[in-house]
């Protein structure tokens, strides 16, 4: 079965996003603080985490307050946050409750948009990736929630950025599961923290 990962920037207190997602905040208010240490010049400590971040997955799934800001029926022709070459090069499948054609990006992403759960979109990206391949749950923070309470998750990467929002997007629900730390590195915009998951005992 396809390695199931996840690699998501936190901010001290917890939350992956800052709160009121719109376009004009995609990360949230105060959220892109978190992910400075990917975005514009990076410090050579960072590189090496910056390059895992979009380099191991053969599929994606997503949740799709992550694909877009847009809540309820699709309206318009929203086409993700990334322009018109995402950075995934790789299937991704949206959790969405409501249906909506795929769509062929440029550069090898496809966004197929799944209404039946995650469990579903989870099955047909691991189908994609193949036994020896790496799903990739890219966020938010609910889809990673549901990826530790359904026990497919084996890796969790966490940057953990000096900046506290004090509110946002948590992705933690840590009834489900262990987390053993098997790698450490750090710069001053962020301490990286990869974890082996196991369900908790």
């Amino acid at each position: 079965m396809a390695t199931v990962i996840s690699h998501m920037s936190m901010s001290l207190d917890g939350f992956v996003a800052g709160p009121d997602q719109s376009q004009e905040n995609p990360l949230g208010i105060g959220g892109h603080a978190v992910h400075r240490w990917h975005m514009g010049s990076l410090l050579p400590e960072d590189v090496p985490w910056t390059e895992q971040l979009l380099e191991r997955g053969n599929a994606y799934v997503m949740g799709r307050n992550m694909f877009g800001p847009i809540r309820g029926p699709w309206e318009g022709d929203w086409r993700g946050w990334w322009g018109e070459e995402p950075p995934y090069h790789a299937p991704v499948f949206v959790l969405t409750h409501h249906a909506r054609e795929p769509l062929e990006m440029a550069g090898g992403t496809t966004f197929y948009f799944v209404t039946d759960g995650f469990d579903s979109a989870l099955k047909q990206a691991s189908e994609v990736a193949g036994e020896d391949g790496v799903v990739d749950i890219a966020g938010g923070a609910s889809t990673v929630r549901q990826a530790m309470a359904s026990g497919a998750l084996d890796e969790l990467v966490v940057d953990l950025a000096p900046v506290v929002l004090g509110r946002g997007e948590s992705m933690f629900d840590l009834s489900h599961v262990e987390l053993t730390p098997v790698e450490v590195g750090h710069s001053p915009r962020a301490t990286h923290i990869r974890y082996r998951v196991s369900p908790r005992s």
